[in-house]
């Protein structure tokens, strides 16, 4: 799940060459005789001493099991929960988050369900 990233300098880069800032802006900007971009804020990007979760990226063989075990019971608690999620080899947090957004999705899908069988 990786470790945060080591830290950058204390002070965001100038903007290089071709860093994607058109030419237009750049003579417009470039009144102080260096152009800062957003793509050279990555330290404002993110609450200081936050780092950004990677998303997790399930294989398919993780995403049939939480499928099925879904299909079976949408809610997970306690021990089901810490042996699926070691079964799977994920933590309990991601099993955890994957079930809220799936529960999410059920009922946006239910709702949309129900507008369909009202509107014939």
């Amino acid at each position: 799940w990786g470790c945060p990233p080591a830290p950058g300098p204390l002070l965001p880069p100038l903007c290089a060459p071709g860093c994607g800032v058109p030419p237009a802006l750049a003579a417009r900007l470039g009144a102080t005789g260096f152009l800062i971009s957003k793509c050279c804020f990555p330290l404002f990007k993110a609450k200081p001493g936050k780092a950004k979760r990677v998303r997790t990226i399930f294989s398919s063989e993780q995403l049939a099991r939480l499928e099925q075990e879904f299909s079976r019971q949408q809610y997970l608690v306690g021990q089901e929960r810490c042996l699926l999620a070691s079964s799977l080899h994920l933590t309990e947090e991601q099993v955890k988050v994957w079930f809220q957004n799936r529960r999410i999705k059920w009922r946006k899908q239910s709702l949309e369900q129900q507008q369909a069988k009202l509107a014939k």
